[in-house]
């Protein structure tokens, strides 16, 4: 029978932490950008744009 791997095992698992984490960062950064409309901020306050 074959001996485990752990290393190797834990080296895996590393790696796909380490990708989860630069999704979710990239993730966060993308909605930072994007979600981001005048108008809707505009909306929020009731000021629909229009300068005094």
């Amino acid at each position: 029978m074959a001996k485990p791997n752990y290393k190797f095992a834990k080296r895996q698992k590393e790696l796909a932490k380490k990708k989860k984490k630069e999704e979710k960062l990239k993730r966060k950064q993308m909605k930072g950008q994007d979600d981001f409309e005048p108008d809707q901020d505009a909306e929020a306050t009731g000021n629909d744009g229009v300068e005094s």
